[in-house]
């Protein structure tokens, strides 16, 4: 029985889909006017297990991720760099793909972008005002009247009259009231606009969701996703915008993952502890930053450092040496195991507990590791078949062994001189000359190459 920390209920709830065996996911994704960073690799890796489990588990998932592609950052970005917005937003789409398909996250099936859901978002804004939520201000603007839905705060648990006293500071003169929340901007000379019943100008972000959603998943959906930062005001807002609009409950489970920490402390650029995906797959395999990620459940805060990433990366390596020239069982499936893989969907249906999931995963390679010094080969096909099975559903083993432990041999210039030096050591040991074996594993040791020696066999791997 799946249950879902439900961010709504602040609970666990019991995961029953609207339709049965479908499930419906929407997942707030990035504004595209930069790299992503290692919190948006976050939210990619984990509502890609999320998927993955679910379409495990036999549902028919349809995972939708937008793409917030008009935006203040996005056109002061392309002002700052002198080009348009379509080919910064074009630009940075293709590298946030290629950083989302290194970590070995699925595609979504749909990315819609909000400046192709204009139509949508107008229609929805329209019909808001229609129904007495929202209002033209004097200044061009339309804003949502807060003070119209009655159970605001009810996503976030905050009291609308302290949030209202806190937002007094900055009072916009145009509001009437300052809680309510800007739906369409009029039109800004040298910005971007669109026509409507207002004039020209643009979405506010909070509405964009409300329209991709609804036009993709329709009014009532499974799951919504996103970080914890966008509980308040975003996710808090849509709810208000689509129940407002459509007259009825917009989202069954609300699903927020754990900040991302640098070495404990909060990732910022002013504390430049600020890191790109790019530049952690400098360092580091894409595999091991996907595991480092799932090392922690999806709600709790996330420290990432270096010797963390060193850790994930040493846990992968054991499991690759551990699958390295075994012939694994292909049609073993984690549900049909009574013992390991009973436990494993025990740890992800208790919300997702991707972090218990690679425990039992761990014992699943210990089991492997007994049944290969007893050269039992069906045990040993078995458990391989079984491990390679649960790390699918978690997005692991997207490689060959020999690839992780080695790299691509094929393109390697020292690739050869290892191989060569490899067997020199061979022979050095057959002759007996220990100095000569010794010497040549300090020359694969100085380049990086780690040498292991088991059941009469040597392999090499790098550090």
């Amino acid at each position: 029985m799946l249950k879902i920390y439900n961010t709504l209920t602040r609970q666990k709830d019991e995961f029953k889909p609207l339709q049965e065996g479908k499930v419906k996911l929407y997942v707030c994704g990035m504004t595209v006017y930069d790299f992503c960073h290692v919190g948006h690799a976050r939210v990619m890796v984990v509502f890609d297990v999320v998927a993955r489990y679910l379409r495990a588990c036999g549902y028919d998932v349809t995972y939708i991720r937008n793409i917030t592609d008009i935006d203040d950052k996005i056109i002061a970005r392309a002002n700052e760099n002198g080009e348009s917005i379509s080919s910064l937003t074009e630009r940075f789409i293709k590298e946030m793909h290629h950083d989302a398909d290194a970590l070995g996250a699925l595609r979504p099936d749909q990315e819609p972008k909000a400046t192709e859901s204009m139509a949508e978002i107008i229609a929805m804004i329209e019909t808001l005002i229609k129904k007495g939520f929202a209002y033209s201000a004097d200044n061009g603007d339309v804003y949502y009247d807060v003070s119209k839905f009655d159970s605001y705060g009810k996503l976030s648990g905050r009291n609308i009259d302290e949030l209202r006293a806190g937002e007094r500071v900055a009072v916009n003169t145009a509001k009437d009231d300052p809680l309510d929340f800007v739906l369409w901007k009029a039109a800004k000379p040298e910005e971007p606009a669109w026509q409507s019943p207002w004039g020209r100008g643009r979405p506010g972000w909070h509405i964009e969701c409300s329209a991709m959603s609804a036009t993709c998943l329709g009014e009532h959906f499974d799951i919504h996703g996103g970080g914890q930062d966008l509980q308040f005001p975003h996710h808090e807002n849509e709810i208000a915008q689509s129940e407002g609009a459509h007259g009825c409950q917009s989202v069954n489970y609300w699903m927020h993952n754990g900040f991302v920490r640098i070495d404990d402390e909060k990732m910022s650029k002013s504390l430049g502890n600020f890191f790109t995906v790019r530049e952690v797959l400098a360092k580091y395999d894409p595999e091991v930053v996907r595991y480092f990620i799932l090392t922690s459940q999806y709600r709790s805060p996330l420290n990432y450092s270096e010797e963390q990433l060193d850790q994930a990366k040493n846990a992968l390596t054991r499991f690759y040496n551990t699958l390295r020239s075994v012939e694994l069982i292909d049609d073993v499936v984690w549900r049909d195991d009574t013992e390991f893989g009973t436990r494993f969907a025990a740890a992800m249906d208790d919300d997702f507990n991707t972090a218990l999931a690679l425990s039992v995963m761990t014992d699943v390679r210990q089991a492997l590791n007994k049944a290969q010094e007893q050269n039992n080969d069906q045990q040993i096909g078995y458990f391989a078949g079984l491990l390679n099975s649960c790390g699918q559903v978690l997005g692991l083993f997207q490689q060959s062994a020999e690839t992780f432990l080695t790299g691509d041999a094929e393109n390697d210039e020292d690739a050869e001189k290892i191989e060569a030096l490899i067997v020199a050591r061979k022979q050095a040991r057959e002759d007996k000359d220990w100095a000569k074996a010794d010497q040549v594993r300090d020359e694969l040791t100085a380049m990086g190459i780690i040498v292991e020696d088991t059941a009469g066999k040597t392999s090499w791997r790098r550090v």
